[in-house]
């Protein structure tokens, strides 16, 4: 590690820190069904929670004016209200919080030359991903104020999906900082290992498929669905075209992130496999044995999350698993790459 980039290094990984923690909150708060609790959005002044009871009190009656209160949530006290406006709230104060921790060092950081030129470009990259993180935030939260009373699943889909490539892409400037010397590479390995991250991440999508449609609440087997066996599985058929159940439909969602979980696993047991074959340094045998073992892990979460029904926990615990996971699969390509 370069003693000049060992500020920029800690920024780049506290980064990391919150964005990782910015998704278990935002986990909670899809879970506890909390994310509608704040209808209107203040950069500045929404920072702050309501501080008296006439606050609340207006912050409840302008809650009670969408579908979400009219339509599910019309038996809330105010006590109710407060409980699933926290974590809506503690969420987006966190989304603010990760916007100046980005901002201000990195103009410290620029002011001082302390960024080569293109640390400077991947920064400004990530200052635009993050932008674009907290608009699809706000797209997101929108679609359910209108009719239905629930975001829409492609829109969160893309939230969940924008913030694991924000962090993916910021630990990779980071790692590009750590090990700034870069060594010989297998280029076929290499694009396995890619071709297993293309993988993780449409599991990732279809795993936001899921929470989006509370497909996780029915067929709470395995692992059969229904009847009949793995590959067997009946799919309930909801919509017309086909191709729509697969895509909008709670029982194809769900199917299709159940076999993707194996399409998961048996490209990381490829990976792992070659790699035998080949001289590896240190690191990159770590990177492929903690896919393997967090693989496993991550399995077993999502069937004993199916199992259980989605208690918040579980479901929470489930989504960090992707979040390790998805690490060190960037860390594995990182030691693979030029």
């Amino acid at each position: 590690m370069e003693k000049d980039n060992k500020k920029v290094i800690l920024w780049l990984l506290t980064g990391c820190f919150l964005i990782f923690i910015m998704v278990v909150v935002g986990g909670i708060t899809r879970l506890t069904h909390s994310g509608l609790s704040i209808s209107n959005y203040k950069l500045i002044s929404g920072t702050l929670p309501p501080m008296n009871e006439t606050e609340w009190q207006e912050a409840f009656d302008l809650y009670k004016q969408y579908p979400e209160y009219k339509k599910l949530n019309n038996h809330f006290n105010l006590q109710d209200f407060k409980d699933i406006y926290f974590w809506e709230w503690f969420h987006r104060l966190i989304g603010r919080f990760i916007g100046v921790v980005f901002l201000l060092p990195f103009l410290y950081f620029l002011i001082k030359k302390q960024l080569s030129k293109p640390t400077i470009k991947k920064c400004i990259v990530l200052l635009c991903m993050g932008a674009f993180q907290g608009f699809m935030g706000w797209y997101m939260v929108k679609s359910g104020l209108v009719d239905n009373p629930d975001v829409s699943h492609y829109r969160l889909a893309a939230h969940l999906t924008t913030a694991f490539v924000t962090f993916a892409y910021t630990f990779w400037v980071a790692l590009d900082l750590i090990f700034p010397n870069k060594k010989r590479i297998n280029i076929p390995f290499r694009n396995v290992v890619r071709w297993g991250l293309a993988i993780l991440m449409l599991q990732i999508i279809y795993g936001a498929f899921v929470a989006g449609l509370d497909a996780g609440f029915i067929h709470n087997h395995w692992p059969m669905m229904s009847e009949g066996k793995f590959m067997h599985e009946t799919v309930y058929i909801e919509q017309t075209p086909l191709y729509k159940n697969f895509i909008e439909g709670k029982s194809g969602v769900q199917f299709v992130h159940r076999i993707l979980a194996y399409v998961v696993v048996i490209s990381i047991i490829i990976i792992w496999q070659k790699s035998k074959k080949l001289n590896l340094t240190n690191l990159q045998i770590k990177g492929i044995n903690g896919l393997l073992i967090m693989v496993v892990v991550q399995f077993l979460l999502g069937v004993f999350t199916i199992l259980l029904q989605v208690p918040v926990w579980l479901g929470v615990v489930h989504q960090v698993g992707a979040f390790f996971l998805l690490s060190i699969m960037t860390f594995t390509l990182h030691r693979f790459s030029k």
